[in-house]
């Protein structure tokens, strides 16, 4: 099946923000577009709003006059729903209320023709409950773009269980057509990049509300050590306190209250307060005028140790022993087989984040997890009660030398970036074995929708096959209450194959 013909009419129901931005996308793609919405008026408004947007391309260079004035010929706000009839496909952007979704694609039955295809872009809904009214609920298909829709890439396309593969793959196709980089789902609570995102968001606010670290400081060792474009913080202030919530309450309550993907009390009692981020002037920043970012958390100055001894290969930071030596610290290596340590001068442990904690030991510095440690400018650091001072300055000094910002956290299992990132992987992996999505269009989803700097994929064989696994499982021990239990597959891709792979 191949996409629409570019002569085919295409619908758009509701005509706010995301309505709007669909509507161009097909507009500019080619197509006819008919805007309705229920509210008198509105469409118009819209038309003349998408009409704006189109001359600013141009002014911009990035649409020609004789292009936009045919674009504009081809937008025609309906004053009913009838309107639509001729459409080969419709999609509704309308409130984020099953019983309204439903209703509408009931009424739209009755309107348009039987081979039309209908698509609902809801990020929340399941798109099988949306269609279970529908008497040909297998021309039902999920479009999910993200906002704003001319400008971002990412359409998930989702699947029902009524869905039949016709109708999928036309939308897929037609998504593509549209300069779109579709991914297939299936429906699943949050679908791909809102289910596997969650942990992003709940492990920064976790370690905030441990006391482990403050939000200027844990967006920073994300963003300068991690490689995420925006710290768990500054993002919800931005999506907006509220619609994040409400987003991880959904997912939340579709998995029938997996603890995995609880919601944050902190960030219940932001919303409680109205504090929800740029759009009220506050949130976990305030953005007042005048008010300048809070500094996130950096250790003062202290003297490079002289030498390290490296136990192991450090595994994931392996490129650490090149950045030392360097720096013109010696590096003695001893052939450890369980190693992934260094031991400093002061006879202290500096151990990357395994999901353990320093109190557990004598002497004990954990360093974070970072995307790339050459390209990192800043390394979180966190030490127990029993660390010896000198321990933890050397520790400092060591990053210091190698020209990182070092910040300083709370004792907390698995620190910020690693903790973050293995659980992503663990749910991508559990996406995939449970047929959500194929790993190529999981790690496509989660760089295009959510900007990471890699795929849960990507990362996982960056990290090895035992580090996200062994990380999660002594996290685990320490918190079980289930959140951090790896799940089968993972388990399945750290140890089964690498069983079977050894076996004779």
């Amino acid at each position: 099946m191949t996409a629409l013909d570019l002569s085919s009419p295409v619908g758009v129901v509701g005509t706010g923000t995301m309505g709007q931005g669909i509507a161009q996308v097909a507009l500019v793609a080619g197509h006819p577009v008919r805007l309705y919405d229920t509210v008198p008026g509105r469409a118009e408004d819209a038309a003349a709003s998408i009409g704006a947007r189109l001359d600013r391309l141009v002014e911009k260079g990035r649409m020609t006059a004789a292009a936009r004035d045919a674009a504009r010929a081809r937008l025609l706000p309906a004053e009913e729903l009838t309107g639509l009839a001729d459409c080969a496909l419709v999609v509704e952007a309308v409130v984020e209320r099953l019983e309204a979704k439903q209703e509408l694609f009931r009424a739209l039955e009755d309107i348009v023709d039987e081979d039309c295809l209908l698509a609902t872009n809801t990020s929340s809904l399941s798109v099988t409950a949306i269609g279970g009214g529908l008497r040909a609920a297998s021309r039902l298909v999920g479009l999910h773009f993200f906002n704003p829709a001319p400008l971002l890439p990412l359409v998930e396309v989702v699947s029902g269980f009524a869905t039949d593969v016709t109708s999928a793959t036309r939308a897929y196709e037609t998504a593509r057509s549209w300069g779109k980089t579709p991914v297939a789902s299936a429906d699943t609570p949050g679908f791909i990049v809102n289910r596997i995102a969650r942990p992003f968001y709940a492990e920064a606010f976790a370690v905030y509300e441990a006391q482990a670290a403050d939000p200027a400081t844990i967006d920073a060792v994300l963003r300068e050590c991690g490689g995420f474009k925006m710290g768990a913080f500054e993002l919800t202030d931005l999506i907006g306190q509220d619609v994040n919530e409400s987003v991880t309450h959904s997912v939340w309550q579709a998995f029938f209250q997996d603890v995995r993907f609880a919601p944050s009390l902190a960030q219940r009692r932001l919303v409680e307060s109205g504090r929800l981020g740029r759009k009220t002037g506050h949130g976990w920043y305030d953005y007042e005028d005048g008010e300048e970012r809070p500094e996130p958390h950096t250790a003062e100055p202290a003297d490079r140790p002289p030498y390290v001894v490296a136990e192991g290969t450090l595994g994931p930071a392996a490129e650490l022993l090149a950045l030392i030596r360097e720096a013109g610290i010696q590096v003695r290596e001893e052939d450890e087989d369980h190693g992934t340590r260094l031991v400093l001068p002061s006879g202290g442990q500096l151990v990357l984040a395994d999901g353990q904690t320093s109190v557990e030991f004598r002497d004990v510095v954990y360093f974070d997890l970072a995307l790339d440690y050459r390209r990192a400018t800043r390394i979180a650091l966190s030490a127990g009660h029993d660390t010896l001072p000198q321990t933890l300055s050397e520790a400092v000094g060591l990053f210091q030398a190698l020209g990182k910002q070092v910040s300083v956290i709370g004792d907390v299992p698995g620190m910020i970036v690693a903790r973050t990132v293995a659980r992503i992987v663990d749910l991508a992996h559990d996406a995939v074995a449970k047929g959500v999505a194929t790993e190529e269009d999981i790690d496509t989803a989660m760089r295009l929708g959510v900007n990471y700097p890699l795929g849960p994929f990507e990362w996982s064989r960056r990290l090895g096959r035992d580090f996200a696994y062994d990380l999660l499982d002594d996290l685990h021990l320490r918190d079980p209450s289930g959140r951090y239990a790896p799940s089968l597959a993972l388990y399945r891709h750290a140890y089964a194959t690498e069983k079977r792979e050894g076996a004779s």
